[in-house]
């Protein structure tokens, strides 16, 4: 940390470990409390005003810290986590705190008042340089436009994606949202290329410290995504305790609700080296019922099958079966039941033997209704119960506070059909978040991408629970060989790598698990030919690469071979429109 000052200013910069981001502090009579981001001495936020101080503020202290170390998440995209950063606290004459950090992988600061402090709103500004590009959406479910940031629409969802002229990279995104209105971002009138925090309540009450304004900071677009470890970083570890429960895996949906469906789908599981069914909406009756009750199963009769021996649900049975199968069952409760009965309803599950909750159309965006919603996360722990957050929910880093917080939606995937142009972009923007829960699907004919397409996203997208053949039954499986890849697949990983990619168009994606690799390329609408190098791999060790590709008879059909590779090999691929490869590496 530099300090300098200059007749009534007072200048701090934060350097990062490797010197590399710079972030400056500057309180100007003038303008008042204003940053500034480099990366490489290169502009990555220009001088941008601060929240909440005023022009008559005065700087009472100036406090450093340093550290550096590394740490061992339960799960993520990599078995070991650095966390290495620079730090000044800033504290003015009003009592606020202003935290700064600068990371080898980007920067972050976020407000701390002296007593609990009600807001309306908050105003951080981000002044970017000319002719720079964003990754706009304005919906956790919606498709994304690559638009200059001088034209961008008020309510940008995070994290934005920022695109300079020079080809670096940027993620604008939040950190640690618990207590607090999320944040979107806005453009500031008149001011062409700036944006500010456009926050979901107009007041927030009882602020102590605000979330974190985190910048992941890239030289290619594979490192936002190599480098989305830095959320994670800026939220508190768990607590001390014994998760041997949390278990991450893969699952399928039980569409039937009943009892022969049900163990027909965990036989399914069993066989494909799935760990979960869930029984989705409907198992309890009608879920959009205001008086919809989730403590006993009554199959909302929308939904029964017209088969008869595909009617009746005995929940403790299938459990019990599971259990036999080492098969686990998770149940989807929507937020009606959830907002009504919740203190009922987990105890209740964790004495049938539930393993998860999947949260569906949660609230999201208020004050209000961040505190329930992570107040609902931190319950579900208290009784050994997993959980996954569908619909709009966006994750900030919290799964590492909570790790039984495997994965949350707030992604436009297979319940929307998108096309592959939007898989080859939410790597780079939604991915940087966290983990997703993308629904893979394999026989449905509706999906808009081959059926190569599909196993890669396996590796490409990350989530601990990974929903397998969403719209598919197990009656659909007739012994492809191919899928063979999907009962490999881990959901968990020990690093991970990206070889290549341009946001929008392609991405190679290389994951290891114990001593073997799995890699993943997904193509947007274009044909393309790629070769993809193995330079990841330990030198001097020899691997069979099963190789998983597009066949030449339409989108259903999926190529296999095998040969043998090292460190020096380079696998071609010949990529379709909406094609894909999936390649594991077994290690010989």
């Amino acid at each position: 940390m530099l300090l300098a000052t200059a007749g009534a200013a007072l200048a701090v910069t934060v350097v990062s470990p490797d010197g590399q981001v710079r972030v400056q502090f500057d309180l100007k009579p003038s303008t008042g409390p204003v940053y500034s981001v480099t990366h490489h001495g290169k502009p990555v936020v220009l001088e941008s005003k601060l929240a909440f101080a005023t022009t008559s503020s005065r700087i009472t202290a100036v406090k450093e810290n340093r550290h550096a170390g590394e740490w061992k998440p339960l799960y993520a995209e990599r078995s070991s986590i650095p966390d290495n950063w620079s730090e000044a606290v800033v504290t003015l004459d009003t009592g606020l705190a202003i935290t700064l950090r600068a990371y080898n992988e980007g920067a972050a600061f976020r407000y701390t008042f002296a007593s609990p402090t009600t807001i309306t709103g908050e105003r951080t500004e981000f002044r970017l340089p000319q002719a720079t590009r964003a990754w706009e959406t304005h919906g956790a479910q919606q498709q994304y436009e690559n638009v200059w940031t001088s034209s961008l629409k008020p309510n940008v969802e995070r994290p934005l994606v920022i695109e300079y002229p020079d080809g670096r990279l940027a993620a604008f995104a939040e950190a640690g949202l618990r207590d607090y209105s999320r944040m979107q971002f806005s453009p500031v009138d008149g001011q062409p290329n700036t944006l500010y925090t456009q926050l979901f309540d107009e007041k927030v009450t009882g602020v102590t410290t605000t979330p974190w304004r985190a910048i992941i900071v890239a030289d290619r677009p594979g490192d936002l995504i190599e480098r989305n470890y830095l959320l994670l970083n800026l939220c508190p570890p768990p607590v001390a305790g014994d998760y041997s429960w949390i278990r991450p895996g893969k699952v399928i949906r039980e569409v039937t609700l009943s009892t022969k469906g049900a163990k027909e789908a965990v036989d399914f599981a069993a066989a494909r080296g799935l760990r979960y069914i869930e029984f989705d909406a409907g198992w309890y009756g009608h879920e959009y019922e205001d008086a919809s009750d989730a403590t006993g199963v009554h199959v909302d009769p929308l939904r029964l099958q017209k088969d008869p021996a595909y009617q009746g649900l005995d929940l403790p049975e299938v459990i019990a079966y599971g259990k036999q199968k080492g098969i686990g069952v998770w149940l989807y409760v929507n937020r009606r039941a959830l907002e009504k009965q919740l203190p009922t309803l987990l105890p209740l599950y964790e004495k049938w033997g539930v393993k998860g909750v999947k949260y569906g159309f949660v609230n999201v965006g208020s004050q209000q209704w961040t505190k329930w919603l992570y107040d609902a996360v931190e319950l579900a722990g208290k009784h050994h119960l997993m959980v996954d957050i569908h619909d709009e929910h966006r994750p900030t880093g919290l799964s590492r506070t909570y790790p039984w917080l495997l994965t949350q939606e707030g992604i436009l995937g297979n319940e929307g059909m998108p096309p592959s142009d939007h898989n080859t972009v939410l790597p780079f923007t939604r991915f940087v978040a966290g983990a997703a829960d993308y629904t893979i699907c394999y026989y449905v004919d509706r999906v808009k991408t081959t059926r190569a397409h599909q196993l890669a996203i396996a590796v490409v997208y990350y989530s601990p629970l990974q929903f397998m053949y969403w719209y598919d039954r197990p009656s659909d499986w007739k012994s492809e060989p191919e899928t063979e890849f999907f009962d490999r697949v881990p959901t968990t990983w020990d690093d991970t790598k990206v070889v290549q990619g341009e946001i929008g168009r392609y991405i190679t994606t290389a994951r290891r698990s114990g001593n073997d690799w799995f890699v993943g390329t997904l193509n947007n609408g274009v044909p393309r030919r790629l070769t993809v190098p193995l330079t990841f791999l330990p030198a001097g060790r020899r691997f069979l690469a099963h190789i998983y590709e597009n066949g030449r008879g339409g989108s259903k059909d999926v190529k296999m071979s095998t040969q043998e590779v090292d460190a020096t090999s380079v696998i071609p691929v010949q990529l379709p429109p909406a094609g894909g490869q999936a390649i594991w590496l077994e290690a010989r």
